[in-house]
């Protein structure tokens, strides 16, 4: 959401952002082949005035001679001249047109076109790009230090901004990245251990699209467009990550054992209940516990156990 003052709201920040001063406009061209097929005409027809004029010059036509000669000079630099206004414009790229300081236009029809030739063109790729954040060290919601890298793909939307509003926007563009990274990561948990709120390991996809939209957000001024962004590398940094590795496995086996406790309960209540059902053996409320006791061990226990037949009769 943009502010009046060309900032940016997110999440109750503030990205205070410059509204950027100009925008992309077409600027008028000419087919090249044409313009191209002018200029050679006029450089021939001035080559052939300049000979014809030294000719006159030589047979004594006097002041005739010199305004042919002068006037052909001229149509052959004409024609000379034309040519440094032929542009290529390749698929994929646009050309930012400048005439004495001044913002003309953007070219980015691609094709052999001209323009006037005294402007200068500077080439802006408009490609899909990737960029690929370094492992940054930062510290998490809770304070705990990770690792986090990310790959940025974005694209220029804006040529005119990109050339005029920034001094470099491939370099803008990383570092606002980076910084958006940071701020982020520093935003959530690395892990939410079990709390109702988003984390940057179980809430990837979240994540993901509001770290794109702070990062459009930086961009937006320098005419980028941010296509997506995604988290590639995210962990504990070394000094904890043992820590929270045991800390993870501890909660991976407390959620084992549950499963096992509950699937335990529910196969003795099944071998009570077949018990009692078809009438297989009488048995009173202490050896029901025993038995109890017995299948729970046997079923939740991490050991083999060892069976032991007994001799004597029920009670003993």
């Amino acid at each position: 959401m943009t502010n009046t003052s060309g900032g940016v709201a997110l999440e109750g920040t503030v990205v205070d952002m410059p509204a950027p001063h100009t925008s992309e406009r077409p600027v008028r061209a000419a087919n090249g082949f044409v313009m191209a097929s002018v200029a050679t005409a006029l450089e021939l027809i001035g080559i052939a005035g300049i000979v014809a004029g030294i000719v006159m010059l030589a047979t004594g036509a006097g002041q005739g001679g010199l305004w042919v000669l002068l006037a052909s000079c001229l149509v052959a630099v004409i024609g000379f001249v034309m040519f440094f206004g032929l542009t290529a414009v390749a698929p994929g790229e646009a050309r930012v047109v400048q005439l004495l300081g001044r913002y003309v236009g953007t070219l980015r029809t691609p094709g052999f076109q001209w323009v006037n030739p005294i402007t200068l063109r500077r080439r802006v790729s408009t490609r899909i790009r990737n960029h690929e954040t370094d492992v940054t060290k930062v510290n998490d919601a809770d304070g705990n230090p990770i690792q986090i890298a990310t790959v940025v793909v974005w694209q220029v939307r804006d040529t005119a901004q990109a050339v005029f509003e920034v001094d470099d926007f491939v370099e803008f563009v990383a570092i606002q990245a980076e910084t958006a990274v940071r701020h982020i990561a520093g935003s959530y948990p690395y892990d939410a251990h079990g709390e109702p709120r988003l984390s940057l390991r179980d809430n990837a996809d979240e994540i993901n699209e509001r770290l794109s939209a702070e990062i459009g957000a930086r961009v937006s001024s320098a005419g980028v467009k941010v296509i997506e962004s995604r988290i590639i590398h995210l962990a504990y940094a070394p000094e904890i990550a043992h820590a929270m590795l045991r800390r993870q496995q501890a909660g991976a086996v407390v959620a084992a054992r549950q499963r096992i406790v509950e699937g335990a309960v529910g196969m003795v209540e099944m071998a009570l209940a077949k018990l009692a059902e078809h009438d297989v053996v009488e048995l009173d409320e202490e050896r029901k516990a025993a038995m109890v006791s017995n299948l729970l061990v046997v079923l939740v226990g991490d050991r083999d156990t060892q069976p032991v037949v007994n001799a004597g009769t029920l009670y003993q």
